[in-house]
C-alpha cells in the first residue's frame, strides 16, 4: 500500500516567516521517509472544525510548485481541488505546469467544492450542488482533452474555450483523482473519468463501507463500460495518527483487503517534519508491505 501525508496546517512557530523553511524541511523528511505522495487541501481559509478561520493558510498550486523544488520523488497534489475555484482551462494549464516542473509528478485531485464560507469571504461564486456537479463534469471533459493534447473548441453549457492549447504538454499524463463518496454522482464521475478515487476512511465506517462504495463503483464502471480494475482505491484517513502505534498497519490491512492501494494520512499537530520522519522510522516499511 502506498501512504501519503495530507499536510492541512501552517500554523508554525515563528509566524509567517517560518513557512517556507518549515515547508521545504517537510518535503525532504517525506523523501527521507520512503513516502510516496504529499498532498494538501485546496482552501483559502482554514476549516472551522481545524482551527480559527484566520489560521495560516496557504493557496495550494503554488504551495506544490514550492515543494516540487523541494522534493524529487513524491508525487504531488491537491485533495482535492475545488471545482469552483478556477476556469478549467486555466486548471489544465496549472497542473500541466506543476507536472512539467516537478519532472512528471503531479496528480489532479478533483471535487465538487462544498466550503461556502470561503466563497463567501473571497467573493467566489458558489452555485448549487446540482451545477456545481454539471461544471465538474465539465471540467474533467475538458482537462482530458488538454492533458491529451486536443486544440478542438469546447462547446459545454458552463465552459466554452475556443481552442484550449497545453504546450508544453505533460511530462506524464497526470493521474486524475475524484474525491466523495456519493454514489449517485460522485462514483459515476469516478467510473467514466478517473484513474482514482479518494474516499473518507472514518467517516465512511471502516472497510466494510468503503467496500460497498466500490461496489457501487464497480456498477457504474459496469454501465459505463471501464475498467474497474484500473481505477487506484484510496482513502483519506482523518482520525489522529500516532506514528509509533503498530496497530494502524492492521487497521489499514482491513482496507487493504477490500482493494485500497493508498492511504493519506492527516498530521493535525504543529511539527509535521516531526511527525513523517516519525513515520518513516515506525509505520512506513510496514504500510508499503500490506
Amino acid at each position: 500500500m502506498r501512504i501519503g501525508v495530507h499536510l492541512v496546517k501552517f500554523d508554525f512557530d515563528g509566524g509567517p516567516g517560518a513557512i517556507g523553511p518549515t515547508v521545504a524541511a517537510f518535503g525532504a523528511a517525506a523523501e527521507e521517509a520512503g513516502l510516496d505522495n504529499l498532498s494538501l487541501m485546496d482552501h483559502y481559509l482554514q476549516l472551522e472544525f481545524m482551527g480559527p478561520p484566520d489560521g495560516q493558510m496557504l493557496e495550494g498550486y503554488t504551495t506544490l510548485g514550492f515543494l516540487a523544488a523541494h522534493t524529487s520523488t513524491v508525487d504531488l497534489q491537491l485533495l482535492v481541488t475545488g471545482v469552483t475555484y478556477r476556469h478549467p482551462g486555466l486548471l489544465a494549464k496549472i497542473v500541466t505546469t506543476l507536472d512539467v516542473l516537478s519532472e512528471g509528478r503531479a496528480v489532479l485531485g478533483l471535487g465538487a467544492a462544498w466550503y461556502e464560507q470561503e466563497h463567501q469571504a473571497l467573493g467566489v461564486p458558489f452555485p448549487p450542488v446540482a451545477e456545481r456537479f454539471e461544471r465538474l463534469e465539465e471540467t474533467l471533459q475538458v482537462v482530458h482533452r488538454m492533458f491529451d493534447g486536443d486544440r478542438t473548441a469546447y462547446e459545454g453549457k458552463h465552459y466554452r474555450l475556443g481552442g484550449p492549447v497545453n504546450s508544453p504538454a505533460p511530462v506524464r499524463r497526470p493521474p486524475i483523482m475524484i474525491g466523495g463518496g456519493g454514489e449517485r454522482k460522485t462514483l459515476r464521475l469516478v467510473a467514466k473519468y478517473a484513474d482514482a478515487c479518494n474516499l473518507f476512511a472514518n467517516a465512511d465506517g471502516g472497510p466494510a463501507a468503503v467496500r460497498q462504495k466500490l461496489d457501487v463503483l464497480r456498477r457504474h464502471c459496469e454501465t459505463e463500460g471501464t475498467d474497474y480494475d484500473a481505477i487506484a482505491k484510496t482513502i483519506l484517513w482523518s482520525g489522529p495518527i500516532d506514528p509509533a502505534d503498530e496497530g494502524l498497519v492492521e487497521h489499514l490491512r482491513g482496507f487493504a483487503d477490500v482493494g485500497v492501494s493508498e492511504v493519506h494520512v492527516m498530521h493535525l499537530g504543529d511539527n509535521p517534519v516531526g511527525f513523517v520522519q516519525d513515520l518513516g522510522r515506525s509505520l512506513v516499511p510496514a504500510i508499503h508491505d500490506l
